[in-house]
């Protein structure tokens, strides 16, 4: 009996270790890196070097925010509690200066070069990279004469794009949020590969995908001075509004044109869609509502609506947007698809007014879909799930 307690008691331990130990590089590590680690559960382990720190702290924008331990050999380390699956940026903040993690790649989010972690989902493979016939995402040029210079953006081409040179495809403008750029769907979001997985599975139509740099203002147009202006203040407003306007007209006069010159697209609205993450989103609406001529599928993840859920209020149909909802069938006739979506764990003033609005598209009879990420907050994880669920309903 003795023997047998130690036998069960070994491999308690045994058992025990593996379970404590099974960490794994995080998929955004440099090469060789070793931490950000990843486990089974979701817990993260952060180690970075700063032997001459006196204090070092950990800065996950979407979770934890604790104090890193200093260890003897000098490395500061920390192992967070299970995070939701997905994508989290985070910094270091060393004796007061914010720094990033050199042991992962940089990735643009709040205005600046951030660190990552990849946090997987367990049984999600639809934003993997799988062994699939796989589209390309390009880089291109396009001159604006809106903002007076030349303007950049990714394009994403469906595989088999080179090869069937007389197939024509719809286009879907694809935006970014706040503080992010043009690189944001394709690097943390990994919309490519969710449409080369849709794509192979039959989910969703070949399509091309353009991701243009969402921040404009007009060729001679200095950029305002906002030092000490609150959100909400009306320089602030203004300088939001003058900034969505240049880019509406850009969108609109230079890059559409540029890319139905440049690739094989079905140039009509029925064959066109925009959708956009927060800021993106916000855009979304005001461009495609005020161009229904250039746009049948609208899709606002975590961002539609812009200043109404801002501004706490309901839907107006006769007012807001030019009056556009005002005729449901009408409205129903010109839009094909209208798509809203929200994280569960989101802001509340984001989640509450997203909730609003979706009640008075209800309440004045405008067919839409709205669509709720379980258990997810403002992040990569929730714009990921929606655009898996809005691209296989766009050009059907």
């Amino acid at each position: 009996m003795k023997y047998l307690g130690f036998a069960i008691f070994l491999f308690a331990s045994v058992c025990f270790a593996q379970q404590s130990s099974d960490f794994t590089p995080s998929a955004t590590n440099v090469w060789g890196a070793e931490y950000p680690r990843v486990d089974s559960t979701g817990r993260v382990q952060i180690r970075v070097k700063a032997p001459d720190a006196t204090k070092v702290r950990l800065n996950f924008w979407s979770g934890p925010k604790v104090d890193m331990e200093k260890q003897p050999d000098g490395f500061w380390t920390v192992t967070t509690p299970p995070l939701v699956p997905g994508f989290h940026y985070y910094t270091v903040i060393v004796d007061g200066a914010e720094i990033a993690d050199p042991g992962t790649y940089g990735f643009f989010g709040g205005g600046k070069d951030a660190s990552g972690v990849e946090v997987p989902e367990p049984g999600s493979t639809y934003y993997s990279v799988q062994d699939v016939p796989h589209g390309q995402v390009r880089e291109v040029w396009y001159n604006s004469k809106v903002t007076g210079n030349w303007r950049h953006a990714l394009v994403y081409l469906p595989p088999g794009y080179d090869k069937q040179m007389k197939v024509r495809y719809p286009v879907l403008y694809l935006q970014h949020g706040g503080g992010e750029d043009e690189t944001g769907w394709i690097r943390q979001g990994h919309a490519n590969f969710i449409l080369d997985n849709l794509i192979a599975a039959g989910g969703c139509k070949p399509m091309i995908v353009v991701m243009a740099y969402g921040y404009a203002r007009r060729a001679g147009e200095a950029l305002p001075d906002l030092n000490g202006k609150p959100f909400g203040s009306p320089e602030m407003m203004k300088a939001i509004q003058d900034m969505a306007a240049a880019f509406e007209d850009d969108v609109t006069q230079a890059l559409i044109p540029y890319i139905d010159s440049t690739f094989r697209t079905l140039p009509d609205r029925d064959h066109r869609a925009m959708a956009g993450l927060s800021l993106g989103g916000m855009q979304t609406f005001q461009i495609t509502l005020d161009h229904l001529d250039l746009f049948s599928y609208i899709g606002g993840f975590s961002g539609a609506g812009g200043m109404l859920v801002l501004g706490n209020r309901k839907l107006d149909p006769k007012a807001d947007y030019n009056g556009v909802f005002s005729d449901p069938a009408a409205f129903a006739k010109k839009v094909h698809l209208l798509w809203l979506g929200v994280g569960t764990k989101e802001p509340e003033m984001m989640r509450t007014g997203l909730l609003r609005l979706h009640t008075s598209l209800q309440e004045a009879n405008i067919q839409h879909v709205f669509y709720e990420s379980p258990g997810t907050d403002h992040e990569w994880q929730t714009w990921r799930r929606d655009l898996k669920d809005f691209a296989p309903r766009l050009f059907n």
